[in-house]
């Protein structure tokens, strides 16, 4: 799992925390959820990639 993914998930548990004290439990769950999803590998970081693309793009 790349850095982008772990600061992600980090990002999401903390904003599920604030979600969760202000009431807001369906939300807070989608949170944890999703940074679950990061954690486990079953989401693939592209971002490199895309980048290469579009300055590959832009160069032509």
């Amino acid at each position: 799992m790349s850095d982008r993914m772990e600061n992600q998930a980090a990002k999401n548990r903390d904003a599920a925390k604030v979600l969760r004290n202000r009431g807001k439990d369906d939300a807070a769950e989608r949170m944890e959820a999703r940074a679950d999803e990061l954690e486990s590998g079953r989401v693939t970081d592209v971002t490199d990639s895309v980048s290469s693309l579009i300055s590959w793009a832009f160069r032509r």
